[in-house]
């Protein structure tokens, strides 16, 4: 069930496989952030974290501007600490960000798995 469909980013819940997807677009901008993290709080309280898998998926985010890096690691810190049975950071297709977003998930703390694709099973 889709949650939230904006130009930049989707939020999904599924129930049965007890998963919350969101899917980022391109990349987040300033003024796109603060709509965001409201979509993602009204998404994330819909359900029961412990019990939920959270995927990130990032396979159509673009390059970050080197500025803008440090909001990355921020919100990779705040997703990390939303307390979710499992969380899934998908790769994105551009290996730019593929390696920018590695080089984050090695600076945090991250518990997370860094996977290729959405697994089938999800």
């Amino acid at each position: 069930m889709i949650v939230v469909d904006k130009r930049k980013y989707k939020m999904a819940v599924n129930e049965t496989a007890k998963v919350v997807h969101v899917q980022v677009h391109g990349l987040i901008k300033e003024e796109d952030a603060e709509g965001y993290m409201i979509d993602l709080q009204d998404t994330i309280s819909k359900v029961s974290r412990q019990a939920y898998t959270f995927v990130i998926d990032a396979t159509h985010q673009t390059p970050t501007p080197s500025k803008v890096v440090p909001a990355m690691e921020g919100a990779m810190q705040f997703y990390s600490s939303l307390g979710f049975k499992e969380f899934l950071v998908v790769k994105p297709s551009s290996k730019i960000a593929q390696v920018q977003i590695r080089n984050v998930l090695e600076r945090i703390d991250f518990a997370g798995t860094f996977v290729d694709r959405v697994p089938n099973s999800l």
